[in-house]
């Protein structure tokens, strides 16, 4: 397996991990009164200080050499708060206000916001390829997170503004760490992303004023979302960015609301229909095309 391989391999399985996080997340908020924003900052202090350690423990470096350099301490701040926090915050009030479906669908259009400013920018139009892998892509997470229904989509006009911004946050922290990521390494960058976003967000909400309901299952589902849900999840998804492009990431990151139904169909006796199987169908044909294509230079 060539490196290109590898990494939408990773994009996979950090978005899986994602789609169980989602369910495990709503396990905590849901049945146990977690805090959203509590579980939001909490999870990022967490992420941030273990993906650190991982870091310094690999690679016995100092950890803050990245900060000596100007633009990569306005471009690391930049990933952190519109990148990694604001994703989460915008998505969280889009559910706030709207629906759960509603947020994930908005969110992943994402890749099409990618692909569009790729062709702005690069002032070349998108391959077909690419074209038919982002409509696949949005469709299977369309058919997935609806079942087919344009009621579920019915949300206030503040839902669907932080909708779209949860959506160009997605791309933004999709895109903007490519250079710190090459330069430096995943976990360095991940990880000063997540503490310094936490540390932003702290005031606003202290995460040593908790709220909810802690038991032993609470407990591992909330380790499972830290460890599992945010490390690992944005580090295979993120580190693959050093090979692939962000717009194949971006698509294959609908793996998440795949993961997520499956699980919840394990889980939570959720039904899976015909118009599900088709979802899952082209989210997984967009794995296939892709892993085909040819490596760019």
């Amino acid at each position: 397996m060539n490196q290109r391989k590898k990494s939408l391999l990773m994009v996979c399985l950090g978005a899986s991990m994602w789609g169980g996080s989602g369910v495990a997340g709503q396990y905590l908020l849901q049945d146990c009164n977690f805090s959203t924003a509590w579980l939001v900052v909490s999870r990022m202090l967490l992420a941030g200080v273990i993906l650190l350690a991982i870091d310094y423990w690999r690679y016995k470096e100092n950890i803050l050499l990245i900060w000596h350099d100007k633009k990569d301490t306005i471009d690391l701040l930049l990933f952190a708060v519109f990148g990694l926090l604001a994703v989460q915050y915008t998505y969280f009030a889009c559910i706030k206000l709207g629906n759960a479906a509603a947020g994930t669908i908005l969110q992943y259009l994402m890749p099409v916001i990618i692909v569009g400013y790729t062709a702005l920018t690069t002032r070349k139009l998108p391959q077909h390829l690419e074209l038919i892998c982002v409509a696949m892509a949005v469709g299977g997470t369309f058919l997935l997170v609806t079942h087919g229904s344009l009621e579920t989509l019915s949300i206030p006009f503040a839902s669907l503004l932080w909708g779209l911004s949860s959506a160009v946050a997605a791309a933004f922290y999709t895109m903007k760490p490519k250079r710190l990521i090459r330069k430096w390494r995943p976990t360095l960058i991940i990880g000063w992303g997540m503490l310094a976003g936490g540390l932003i967000l702290t005031p606003f909400c202290p995460p040593w004023q908790f709220t909810g309901i802690i038991t032993p299952l609470s407990a591992v589902i909330y380790a499972y979302v830290i460890i599992f849900g945010t490390v690992m999840a944005f580090g295979c998804y993120l580190g693959s960015i050093r090979y692939i492009q962000p717009s194949e990431a971006s698509i294959l990151g609908s793996v998440e609301p795949l993961s997520a139904i499956v699980l919840s169909l394990l889980f939570l006796n959720a039904n899976f229909g015909l118009i599900d199987i088709l979802g899952t169908g082209l989210i997984l044909g967009t794995v296939f095309l892709l892993s085909r294509r040819k490596s760019n230079p």
